[in-house]
């Protein structure tokens, strides 16, 4: 369970399918990807762009896992929740969350602005320390004015399914580049780490920050963005983790 008692860790990291590279120098990362997850010692791990499967490049990478990449990295101990957000002409890939605490219930709404980017909203509801708190996953669109939508269908989402009196995480890639996010979600009583950017992208240079863990209902205590060479290797973005008391 949590190192610290009465905390909650909670990681989010856009794996980019787990492969990196392209053309004949593309490689599969998925592997390693393994370990950085258990590296965090998480108590709830959100992941983006994660494949349930994909025919081609299970065929060309030997090593390809033969279940799911939410099921596989999953450490041992952990539930896995996956939902597809993107159905292409191989395979399809979506949102996950691993979590070292019990799964109550799930659920999976639509997010998708344009028939260009298919879009979607997990939700997931873990029993932790004996109280109930809410989590989302979500991977923003590239374009601003999707974006806008997007985070106006958020707000009613957590509206309408998300009671207020119950802790809520809302983690993801956002892709946003400017404070769009960060001043809608405060309107609802969301907050994040706001003393400083924590840059997470592109991984091997990060410039800007992309992926952000929000929460209502829990006090934010402390951040990090893992840093180093393997760790621009394995995804175009970093990883975040931020760490919550449970008590606001």
């Amino acid at each position: 369970m949590s190192a610290k008692p009465n905390s909650l860790r909670v990681a989010t990291y856009n794996i980019h399918k787990g492969v990196q590279g392209i053309g004949l120098r593309k490689r599969l990362e998925i592997h390693n990807l393994g370990h950085a997850v258990e590296q965090f010692d998480a108590d709830i791990v959100c992941l983006q762009e994660v494949r349930k499967m994909h025919r081609r490049e299970a065929r060309k990478f030997t090593h390809w896992p033969n279940m799911g990449q939410a099921e596989y990295l999953a450490p041992l101990g952990y539930e896995s929740v996956y939902r597809t957000n993107a159905i292409t002409r191989h395979g399809e890939h979506g949102n996950a969350l691993l979590s070292r605490w019990p799964v109550v219930a799930h659920q999976h709404e639509d997010m998708s602005d344009h028939r260009f980017e298919q879009r979607g909203l997990l939700h997931v509801e873990v029993l932790v320390h004996g109280l109930s708190v809410h989590v989302l996953v979500l991977h923003l669109g590239l374009i601003r004015a999707s974006r806008v939508r997007q985070l106006a269908q958020l707000m009613q989402f957590i509206e309408r399914e998300i009671p207020a009196e119950s802790p809520l995480l809302v983690a993801g890639d956002f892709n946003d580049w400017g404070s769009l996010a960060t001043q809608s979600l405060m309107a609802i009583g969301l907050r994040s780490f706001e003393a400083t950017a924590h840059c997470t992208f592109p991984s091997r240079l990060p410039l800007v920050q992309l992926d952000y863990v929000y929460a209502r209902g829990l006090l934010p205590i402390g951040i990090q963005v893992p840093s180093g060479t393997i760790w621009g290797q394995m995804s175009d973005h970093l990883p975040l983790i931020a760490e919550f008391s449970m008590s606001s």
